[in-house]
């Protein structure tokens, strides 16, 4: 009994140091941590979402201290960061949570970030003490209006280290939302752009991760996010160059081709964009599209069903669809092909570009960019992007994607995620600790 009793008070012993010294995070500025391969690790985020009937995909961070909560938009098509805040804040949408506090942490108009985020002599900075104000537009007519701040991101990374960098980000207490029917939205938007403001190229100044994002948007829902470049395969990835001088991921121009077979719809700027939740092509290039596609369903059992209002084209068959695989025959698969590389196509099987909404109607995922003021511009959009890996590599300055398993997580060591015990220190912390064991035993 006095054994048992000793061991028992050993172990609790051994676990207090243990969670002290692995659960602590490092809070801290400058670069610090590097490994032999000259960065820190990777960081890989669990996505929730889909493109229907959700319309976006998200992610949770925990910002603080304490650390809260956030769910933000992932967004690869802008910078900046942000949460609505309670600044006080004159107008924000419902939200999961509740709004973010800031602590005195403005960042002034002389940072780096903020110069970035403006460019240099567009910020009217009248002191250097001046706070950093932000606006930022989006191409749905959304919008946040705010202050910049800098405050502690929790962020586990896959070698089980925990730290706490201090990144900076938009405090916004004044946002415009065109879409209320799917309310409320997430907490904010994680920017994961080209500029130096973005939360990746902050981590990447610190020494902590290579300027690498990825995401594995399952059309099922949910899929993965990560930041580093610990888990790009070593084959399959198709790769194609980033433009030079564009503040878009932006890879044009690429042809289009339907069924395997070239269309006149050519010389298409293409740029790759997670904060859309479908696809726009440029006037010309949709009308054209929708024509060949109509063209194509002459003759099959599908009607204009324009009375349902989910997307500006839809269609009903003899009965209503369970999914998109039930309505994919009908349709024929696209690519985009890339002409400043060689051998490089976007595949698209018709389930990634079609809807089949709750009235049981399939429906076009690709817009009229032009309707939107994209101009010339073709975005594409999580339609064109489920259940690929896509890869922003920032350093060699390319986007790659392959066909993948995106309901999966990326095999990751977790040596150093799991406290491992030998049976009868096992026991011994299940009888002291019966709730938590769930989540330390494998």
């Amino acid at each position: 009994m006095h054994r048992e009793l000793y061991l028992k008070a050993l172990v609790l012993c051994l676990l207090t140091w243990i969670a002290a010294a692995a659960f602590q995070p490092h809070t801290f500025t400058k670069t610090i941590f590097k490994s032999d391969r000259g960065f820190r690790s990777s960081l890989i985020f669990s996505v929730s979402g889909n493109v229907y009937p959700k319309g976006y995909y998200h992610v949770t961070m925990n910002v603080g201290q304490p650390p809260k909560q956030y769910f933000l938009d992932i967004d690869t098509g802008s910078d900046l960061t942000w949460l609505q805040c309670d600044a006080p804040c004159t107008k924000c949408t419902p939200a999961p949570h509740s709004l973010y506090k800031p602590k005195r942490n403005l960042i002034t108009c002389v940072d780096p970030v903020c110069i970035s985020l403006h460019g240099p002599g567009n910020h009217n900075c009248q002191s250097p003490e001046e706070q950093c104000d932000y606006e930022v537009d989006y191409a749905d007519h959304g919008s946040s209006l705010g202050v910049m701040v800098k405050d502690s991101f929790t962020l586990r990374f896959t070698n089980g280290t925990i730290v706490a960098p201090m990144l900076a980000f938009g405090c916004g207490y004044n946002q415009e939302v065109q879409d209320t029917t799917h309310l409320p939205y997430t907490d904010g938007v994680l920017g994961l752009g080209l500029g130096k403001s973005s939360i990746l190229a902050q981590l990447r100044n610190m020494g902590l991760i290579r300027n690498v994002v990825g995401h594995c948007l399952s059309r099922q829902g949910g899929g993965f996010l990560f930041f580093g470049d610990d888990f790009l395969p070593n084959s399959g990835i198709v790769w194609a160059p980033l433009l030079s001088q564009s503040k878009y991921y932006a890879l044009g121009p690429a042809n289009l081709q339907i069924g395997g077979q070239a269309t006149n719809i050519k010389g298409l700027p293409i740029v790759f964009d997670s904060g859309s939740t479908y696809t726009y092509f440029s006037s010309q290039a949709y009308n054209a599209l929708v024509s060949l596609i109509k063209g194509n369903l002459n003759g099959k059992q599908l009607k204009d069903a324009v009375e349902d209002k989910s997307l500006p084209i839809c269609w009903k068959g003899a009965k209503p669809f369970k999914s998109v695989l039930d309505a994919s025959n009908h349709f024929k698969p696209l690519a985009l092909s890339f002409t400043n590389a060689k051998n490089v196509q976007l595949h698209l099987a018709p389930e990634s570009y079609l809807v089949v909404t709750e009235q049981g109607n399939v429906c076009l995922g690709i817009l009229n960019g032009g309707e939107v003021g994209l101009g010339n511009l073709n975005v594409i959009g999580d339609i064109f992007l489920q259940d690929k890996l896509v890869i922003y590599d920032n350093e060699k300055q390319q986007v790659g994607w392959t066909s993948a398993n995106c309901n999966k997580l990326p095999n990751v060591d977790r040596g150093a995620l799991d406290l491992h015990y030998t049976a009868p220190v096992y026991d011994a912390l299940r009888d002291i600790f019966p709730a938590r064991l769930r989540f330390w035993a494998r």
